[in-house]
């Protein structure tokens, strides 16, 4: 079977009233091709065998249905989802978290390496429905007895021909061993190598199979370009490009249909010609709106995927994502609506550091860069205030009979004795007070552009790069108590401060690995409670014991003076561990 648009809506999916609550709550309108393929034989109990790209919306098209066959009552796992690498772990138990916000007793545990084994074995005992994790961490549990499968009713291995490439498949095939032979499995690969056939030949009985084909073609004529934003920055992101972009018309993207009403509104409270657009509104109001699009009376239309689905506006010179599409088959639509014809068209994509896995997807599906983007300055947005300002000047001169206002001016200097450069610059500051020509000052963090790890990069070059990155920071060194007799690497170490410590790993700095110890540079200012649970956190099987290294303060000159900065996103859902090597797993 192969992908085709969809006109089947969620509610006819026959998915349980709960899982069908949320997936209105999140924003979804229609079921991408995967989820429409794989819902309604995953809901009969049927194995299913998808062939999907990262970026389909496979995440939805497993965990919808099997949460509505879940039972509540049972709080031993009765689905297990395997995924290559911990960043998805996290990923795929977060989408299932939230699908399942109504099921009252729900409890799903993300197991990964990197992560305190006693967090895991706490949640294990109290009782979970849903366990999501990486092959090696699966196994730690399954050798010490403290994971039980033998309740499985679903397994999901995502990203197959991933684990493949790292080495897990056999990893894979004995986790199968452990599990009831009558179980549901869904397997979802973006390839089908002989090794995943194998797999699927051994351990699926009469699949449904899917086949889904992305798009891979874009307009040539759009420039693509993404700015790296969190949540509470988003508007005021907006509103300063939207000061300085050169624009006709513009679509606003957003995920909900309550979205489209307050970003209009708010737009339109800075001054800007906007509306929503959204599938709440009726037949004819949609097509008024678009009509006053098309006319110039609007400028800004903020509006739905489902909304928009069909819009052709000449003057559309601009999409800007706002929210980050649920798949690269949605972007690719959006950023159809502008450059058309031959036309130059521009697209924007806001993401957030949690979101990188799907920019790269985009980019491997439609085979293009997107560029990352500097937001305006400050000064860039005065001077284009300027250049309007000096505008609105000449167009009061040229148009407008100013005989009554000079001799005011006159009368003023008069009795006042001053200059007529005075009251001329006493008026632009009355005009201006409402816009004012120098904005004050926004609480935008400037992001850093997301990093790409290549896998096959050379470590001292790694390490070179975080030290130039943290080079402007005052940074302490510390000692923690692992190193390379336990089997400690510097990803590791990074991935379990990131996950624990709510550390940027970008704030990270130079790692060296002795025998029995290493040694971390990291910021400045750490609170104490940060640094306490540190010292409990476990890596490769010892506890960090993180002190300060005795050397630290007096051989690099440095006082506890600046402030720590946690990231403002949990890096355990954003970010992934440093690999040197394919083949040296580290989970």
């Amino acid at each position: 079977m192969t992908n085709s648009a969809s006109t089947t809506r969620f509610s006819e999916l026959a998915l349980s009233a709960p899982v069908l609550q949320a997936v209105e709550e999140v924003g979804y309108e229609m079921p991408t091709p995967i989820q429409a393929q794989s819902i309604p034989p995953l809901l009969q109990g049927r194995d299913l065998l998808g062939m999907a790209q990262t970026g389909t919306g496979k995440t939805a098209a497993f965990a919808l249905p099997l949460l509505s066959r879940l039972d509540l009552s049972n709080k031993q796992p009765q689905i297990l989802v395997l995924t290559p690498t911990r960043e998805l772990a996290i990923q795929v138990a977060e989408a299932m978290q939230t699908y399942a916000r109504h099921l009252d007793g729900f409890r799903i545990l993300p197991v990964y390496g990197g992560q305190g084994m006693d967090v895991q074995l706490r949640q294990l005992k109290r009782g979970v429905q849903v366990v999501v994790g990486t092959p090696g961490r699966i196994q730690d549990h399954l050798r010490r007895g403290t994971l039980k499968l033998d309740r499985l009713t679903a397994l999901v291995l995502d990203e197959a021909d991933e684990m493949l490439r790292m080495g897990f498949i056999d990893d894979v095939e004995q986790i199968l061993q452990h599990t009831p032979a009558n179980k549901q499995v869904a397997l979802f690969s973006a390839t089908m190598p002989e090794a995943i056939k194998r797999v699927a030949r051994n351990h699926l009985r009469d699949p449904v199979e899917i086949q889904i084909h992305s798009k891979t073609t874009t307009l040539a004529t759009t420039q693509q370009r993404y700015w790296q934003v969190t949540g509470v920055h988003k508007l005021d992101a907006l509103t300063r490009i939207l000061e300085v972009e050169e624009f006709d018309g513009m679509i606003i993207f957003v995920r909900t249909k309550n979205v489209t009403v307050e970003l209009a509104e708010k737009l339109e409270a800075r001054g800007y010609s906007a509306a929503a657009l959204n599938g709440d509104m009726n037949q004819q109001a949609r097509e008024k709106t678009v009509e006053r699009l098309k006319k110039g009376a609007l400028d800004i239309l903020v509006a739905t995927d489902v909304a928009a689905r069909g819009l052709d506006v000449e003057r559309i010179s601009h999409v800007l994502n706002y929210d980050i599409p649920h798949d690269t088959e949605s972007y690719v639509h959006r950023i159809g609506r502008t450059g058309r014809a031959g036309r130059k068209g521009e697209a924007i994509l806001f993401i957030s550091p949690r979101e990188r896995r799907m920019l790269f997807a985009i980019e491997k599906a439609t085979g293009q860069k997107i560029t990352p983007m500097q937001l305006p300055s400050r000064e860039a947005v005065t001077d284009k205030r300027v250049v309007q300002f000096k505008q609105q000047i000449s167009d009061a001169i040229e148009s407008q009979d100013l005989s009554f206002f000079e001799q005011l001016v006159e009368a003023y200097q008069a009795e006042h004795d001053t200059g007529p450069g005075e009251v001329a610059a006493a008026l632009a500051y009355l005009l201006q007070r409402e816009r004012p020509l120098i904005p004050v000052a926004e609480p935008i963090r400037e992001d850093k552009p997301v990093r790409t790890l290549a896998v096959n990069h050379d470590r001292k070059r790694e390490r070179a790069t975080k030290s130039a990155r943290s080079g402007d920071e005052d940074m302490l060194t510390y000692r923690i108590e692992v190193g390379r007799e336990h089997g400690a690497q510097p990803k590791n170490i990074v991935g379990a401060i990131a996950n624990e410590a709510g550390i940027d790993s970008a704030q990270i700095g130079h790692i060296k690995l002795h025998d029995a110890f290493s040694t971390v540079d990291l910021p400045e200012g750490m609170p104490n409670e940060v640094f306490q649970h540190l010292r409990k956190v476990w890596v490769c099987g010892r506890q960090l014991n993180i002190h300060l290294a005795s050397d630290s303060r007096e051989s690099r000159g440095k006082k506890f003076t600046k402030p720590f900065k946690p990231s403002t996103v949990k890096p355990a859902k954003t970010k992934k561990p440093l690999r040197s090597k394919p083949a040296q797993r580290h989970e």
